[in-house]
């Protein structure tokens, strides 16, 4: 059965996984928008840089931002001098992990959906007066729902199976930084299996009913936007 501490570590995990695609939506959606429209030469930069947590090893980019939270880091030297303290090994600190390695499964759906909205609906918008700010919360966002959806639910799953970003950055801290992910690896590195396989088959039912869902989005996007 599922003990005590993998509950904590479940409710940990959802907690770490809502805030994480909340403020993923906040920062995605404008930026999704802005590489959707821009002609800018530094779109090709910037998308990049989204982009760069899908190729990275999960090691390589935990270490770096460890790194920065760390005492000698740019982000760990200003926390320290706010009386904040230091960030890495604290749930602080892992949030901030989390949305920096999820971002393109927020950014990039959006991003799709706001293309393939085309210009004509913004142009119509212009023509009867709308002002740009109007135009895109009353034309382009009802129009990019399934991308905001699809991102909505990528964003969730992905902070669920974190592991190398959210092991570097956030350690394995039971009630502080001990996510699912962590508590199963612990449970291995035991020798408990019984409690890993109650852990692990949870989250193969989640990861099925995720791509189901998005699948159902993918339909219904297809009905939208043809």
């Amino acid at each position: 059965m599922i003990s005590a501490d993998a509950w904590q570590a479940i409710g940990l995990t959802i907690q770490l996984a809502t805030l994480t695609t909340v403020i993923l939506l906040v920062i995605a959606t404008p930026l999704a928008w802005w590489l959707s429209q821009t002609e800018s030469r530094w779109r090709a930069p910037i998308g990049a840089l989204v982009t760069l947590p899908l190729v990275l090893p999960p090691t390589v980019l935990g270490f770096y931002i460890l790194v920065l939270l760390g005492p000698q880091g740019w982000i760990g030297m200003l926390t320290q001098s706010l009386g904040i303290g230091l960030l890495s090994f604290s749930f602080t600190g892992l949030l901030i992990g989390s949305v920096i390695f999820s971002l393109p499964f927020a950014v990039q759906p959006i991003q799709y959906a706001f293309e393939a909205i085309g210009k004509r609906p913004m142009e119509v918008a212009a023509t009867l007066g709308a002002t740009p700010l109007d135009t895109f919360f009353n034309v382009a966002l009802p129009l990019a729902k399934p991308g905001l959806l699809t991102a909505t639910v990528l964003s969730f799953a992905h902070t669920l199976g974190e592991f190398g970003v959210v092991l570097m950055i956030g350690g394995n801290i039971p009630g502080q930084t001990r996510v699912v992910s962590t508590q199963i690896f612990g449970h291995v590195e035991a020798m408990e299996y019984t409690q890993a396989h109650w852990l692990a088959a949870g989250m193969v039912a989640f990861s099925f009913v995720v791509l189901i869902a998005l699948s159902f989005l993918k339909k219904r996007a297809d009905r939208v936007l043809p």
